[in-house]
């Protein structure tokens, strides 16, 4: 579900430094920052609805590739709405592609520049002590970040009488990543079948 908004080249340009600032604490991957992007996007400028927000997750999730394109659907969206939906034509089209443009190009370019650069310093110094101090401190940060992200993805389904049996498919697939090496498409497959027969 779409919804019309107005955007200015003072709103682009605050997108663009958005995620751009973002960029730089996407430690552990762009998915790491969805709660900071709902916070944005959809709280308080409402530039994306929330169902925009969750299936350009989903989305990119599901599908073959980098799980980065979430922002590239979500920069996508942004400029849909922008032009008022698809019904606007081809200018629809040119504000969907610069929503993708500004929002791809500012979750990349920083956190690109900074990798190259941090790499090639952390080859050469890899056996210093700070270097492997912020190896290990890193990583509860980002388990903390990926379950922050989980967390608000399923706070849209705050039922639990009605919404059971979303409840259930997200402990038992919890519970086979976790066991097993059931790769994660059949899983996905799953969910998908199970949600076009209606059960889900």
């Amino acid at each position: 579900m779409s919804t019309t908004i107005t955007m200015t080249a003072a709103d682009w340009l605050s997108m663009l430094v958005h995620f751009m600032s973002l960029s730089l604490l996407a430690v552990g991957g762009a998915i790491t920052t969805a709660p900071d992007i709902h916070r944005r996007l959809v709280d308080e400028t409402h530039w994306l609805t929330e169902s925009q927000f969750s299936s350009s997750i989903a989305i990119a999730q599901a599908a073959p590739g980098p799980n980065i394109m979430f922002i590239a659907l979500m920069g996508w969206n942004i400029g849909l709405n922008a032009a008022g939906g698809l019904g606007a034509g081809v200018h629809a089209l040119w504000l969907a592609l610069l929503g993708v443009l500004i929002a791809m190009g500012g979750i990349l370019i920083p956190s690109a520049t900074l990798t190259y650069t941090v790499a090639q310093w952390g080859h050469r110094n890899r056996e210093l002590r700070a270097v492997k101090a912020f190896k290990s401190g890193m990583a509860p940060i980002v388990v903390a970040l990926l379950i922050a992200t989980g967390w608000l993805l399923t706070a849209a389904h705050e039922q639990p009488l009605t919404d059971w049996p979303l409840w259930l498919l997200t402990a038992v697939s919890t519970v086979i990543v976790w066991r097993t090496q059931v790769h994660l498409l059949i899983l996905l497959a799953a969910g998908a079948a199970l949600g076009a027969l209606g059960w889900i």
